[in-house]
């Protein structure tokens, strides 16, 4: 009698608590991180009473946690991956929009600038053909300082944002050691808190949303979490806290570092073992995409700036004067020191090469410069990894890519690190100099005459000047329809080559004037190159100015095609960026569907068990009700 009520009444409670488990089951059938949770059963051990062993019904082992520990780690690093790809991509779209084409480009209007000279060509007194090309030239500058500034305010959300998600990241740590600490006390009773482990992978998982983490268990129970392969961001119940820094080199706005403070003690992540999340993404993208966006454009700004004002010094204003600059340009920015650099420190500063200009052999990129002495180490360009060795004390400045980098006086010390930045202030600082048409240089100060009593058909085909202030006069003598003399080199027999540019200075760097002649000269004839009187008529420097179009200039393209040159490469980093989101967050899906149907509620199995366990709850009230009867029964026999 006692049994079958012992039996009952086990089997009753056992089959609610299952029923309990599948509704807590269904009610959280949309709750992010919840796991399935299983009711594991068996039998209470058998009672031995005469004729054999007796069962005594069932009872709850314990509630067991649908979960694959592996999935749940390829979901989380996956979705990571996902999140670093995405963030820099939407950062992409962002820089890719500040660089408009068609008519509303740069481009456009550094085109515009250079044709106007045409229309200065053919009129170089008229003062509304000048007006026009100064007013282009604002255009140009105007357009210049948008794009700077959005690259800017890009730059200030990317930081903002930065700072966001390492708050962010804190929290998330703060709560998973408070978690850890929980779990561990949980684990005394003998059986898994499932409930709080899937608070604790909900965590993690948010976690990975903002930084590739790694986790391994301690053998209390906790989960020590690992950023940027085998720092400790949690350990336990305690929680390192991270950081936005700027980056190693003092002063230097453009970048940005995550340094971990564990305890008294702060240092730098490494970037290239961040992994995936959206920090990675973000610093990413404003470390190498943004700065490398800005190097382009300010390259693009100081390459046409520096080099219209040196073509625009070789020419006279319509007052007889010689050309000042057209632009005004700031000046380069000083080398950025490493903040571990020994005090008091050499400084180092930067300017273009002059003669030849250097402005078109200009790199898109920031170099990194290292002394292995006072005054010698190497240089690399940061763009593609070239070094290249350097020494103070044989060159002082130092040539490289159209640049010239000085040293101070004072000595650096072995493992002194600068960074250059030779172009990030341009496109920002560029302006126009002077409003007045008149002042724009578009007479050369030179000009070629033919004798007018030649007999040969010797013209002039081009007359550019190199140097100010020009040189003197010189006459050439033609011996011969292939050979002549010069005055200013007395005796000696040049040989002429219609179409061949005749220097004044043979070796470089080159000096004065650069005449090019076309025609058969007979013997006898002659030429002058002298200083031009007439500056209100003449047009060479305009030609000059028009001809820069087609100067070889970014990467061996034509100056105009700067800008088609920047907008491709900005357009095959969005494309990349692009593909690369879409598949990342394919395979994340992918991953946590997985691992939903390992640990997800399936709303169909939950149901078909609630009706499997409701029947048996019924039979085990049938069975009391059935104990109850026989006990009824006995207690009235026993009565008569």
């Amino acid at each position: 009698m006692g049994n079958i009520l012992n039996v009952g009444a086990r089997a009753l409670l056992v089959n609610q608590k299952v029923l309990e488990t599948v509704g807590n089951n269904i009610a959280n059938v949309n709750t992010p991180g919840y796991s399935r949770q299983t009711v594991i059963l068996e039998n209470v051990g058998g009672q031995f009473s005469g004729g054999g062993y007796y069962g005594n019904g069932v009872e709850i082992s314990t509630v067991q946690r649908n979960y694959s520990d592996f999935l749940t780690k390829q979901a989380a690093l996956m979705k990571s991956v996902a999140a670093s790809d995405v963030a820099r991509y939407d950062k992409l779209k962002q820089l890719e929009s500040a660089f408009p084409g068609g008519t509303d480009g740069l481009g456009a209007s550094v085109s515009d600038l250079l044709n106007s000279f045409s229309d200065v060509i053919s009129a170089p007194s008229d003062l509304t053909a000048r007006s026009v090309a100064l007013s282009n030239a604002d255009e140009m500058v105007s357009r210049f300082q948008t794009a700077s500034t959005q690259l800017y305010e890009l730059r200030l959300g990317v930081t903002q944002q930065l700072q966001n998600d390492v708050t962010a990241i804190n929290s998330l740590a703060t709560e998973i050691a408070k978690t850890n600490l929980e779990v561990t006390r949980a684990l005394g009773s003998g059986h898994l808190p499932n409930d709080l482990l899937d608070q604790r992978d909900q965590l993690i998982s948010e976690l990975n949303k903002y930084i590739q983490t790694s986790s391994v268990p301690a053998p209390d129970g906790s989960i020590g979490v690992f950023v940027s392969g085998s720092q400790a961001l949690v350990l336990g119940s305690t929680a390192s806290s991270l950081q936005v820094a700027s980056s190693e080199f003092s002063d230097n706005p453009n970048q940005s570092r995550i340094l971990i403070k564990s305890g008294a003690t702060t240092y730098p992540l490494n970037e290239s073992m961040l992994g995936g999340g959206e920090v990675t993404g973000l610093l990413r993208f404003k470390n190498e995409d943004l700065v490398n966006a800005g190097n382009l454009l300010g390259r693009m700004a100081l390459a046409i700036g520096t080099r219209m004002n040196e073509q625009q010094a070789l020419g006279l204003d319509l007052n007889g004067n010689a050309g000042t600059p057209l632009f005004k340009l700031a000046a380069i920015p000083d080398g950025y020191p490493a903040n571990d650099n020994a005090p008091p420190g050499t400084t180092l500063s930067i300017g273009v090469q002059t003669n030849p200009s250097g402005t078109t052999q200009f790199v898109a990129s920031d170099y990194e410069v290292n002394f292995t002495s006072g005054t010698a180490g190497n240089i690399v360009r940061l763009s593609d990894g070239k070094t290249t060795a350097f020494d103070f004390s044989l060159a002082n400045p130092v040539q490289i890519d159209g640049l010239e980098i000085q040293q101070s006086a004072t000595p650096a010390t072995n493992g002194d690190r600068f960074l250059l930045k030779p172009f990030s202030t341009a496109a920002g600082s560029i302006n126009t100099a002077f409003s007045s048409p008149r002042a724009l240089a578009m007479a050369s100060p030179l000009t070629a005459n033919v004798n007018a009593a030649n007999t040969g058909n010797l013209t002039v085909s081009g007359l550019s000047t190199r140097t100010v202030p020009i040189p003197p006069a010189v006459t050439l003598n033609f011996t011969g329809p292939g050979t002549y003399t010069r005055s200013d080199t007395g005796a000696t027999v040049h040989t002429y080559t219609p179409g061949v540019a005749i220097e004044y200075s043979a070796a470089p760097p080159l000096t004065g004037w650069s005449l090019t002649l076309k025609g058969t000269p007979n013997a006898g004839d002659s030429l002058e190159v002298t200083a031009n009187p007439y500056p209100t008529l003449n047009t060479g420097n305009a030609r000059a100015m028009l001809d820069l179009r087609d100067l070889a200039m970014f990467d061996g393209s034509p100056l105009t095609d700067g800008y088609a040159g920047l907008m491709a490469e900005i357009g095959v980093q969005v494309q990349g960026a692009q593909s690369a989101s879409t598949v990342s967050e394919r395979i994340a899906a992918n991953l946590e569907q997985q691992r939903g149907s390992v640990s997800g509620v399936n709303l169909d199995e939950e149901a078909a068990r609630m009706l499997q366990y409701q029947q048996a709850y019924q039979a085990s009230g049938k069975m009391l009700q059935l104990a109850q009867n026989i006990f009824e029964t006995l207690l009235q026999s026993l009565g008569r």
